[in-house]
């Protein structure tokens, strides 16, 4: 075992991060988003539900969770930015985002898929366009 991280009094230590809290733990040992397998691409971007947001049901929540609902209230933030910001693996950062969807906490905008962008060549046909002008 590394001499950084051991067990100190019952509880996983790392002298320099401080008490460990395995990634199972915070998910209660999910490792998909909801009953419904939604998918979180690491663009999806999450906002706070303003008509969903309850401060009653935020006091039942764990804190990975209130950490996400205050990343989301200072601004509109992407799957892979909340991950950095609270410091979370993406996959856990999923599970818990699929309980704030859930609990209609957040609402997520998905990214357009590429079968629906326009066409690069119309795109350039446009611009050498107003080029012209």
């Amino acid at each position: 075992m590394s001499p950084a991280v051991r067990p100190v009094d019952g509880q996983w230590y790392d002298a320099e991060a401080g008490p460990l809290v395995r990634p199972y733990a915070m998910t209660g040992g999910r490792t998909k988003p909801g009953p419904h397998g939604v998918r979180f691409d690491l663009i999806a971007l999450v906002a706070v539900d303003p008509e969903g947001a309850d401060e009653a049901a935020e006091s039942l929540m764990g804190p990975e969770h209130r950490a996400l609902l205050r990343l989301c209230r200072s601004e509109t933030q992407s799957v892979a930015e909340l991950a950095a910001d609270a410091d979370l693996p993406v996959g856990v950062v999923r599970v818990l985002l699929g309980d704030l969807l859930e609990g209609r906490h957040v609402k997520v905008s998905r990214p357009v898929p590429p079968a629906q962008l326009p066409d690069e060549r119309i795109l350039r046909e446009v611009i050498e366009g107003l080029r012209a002008l």
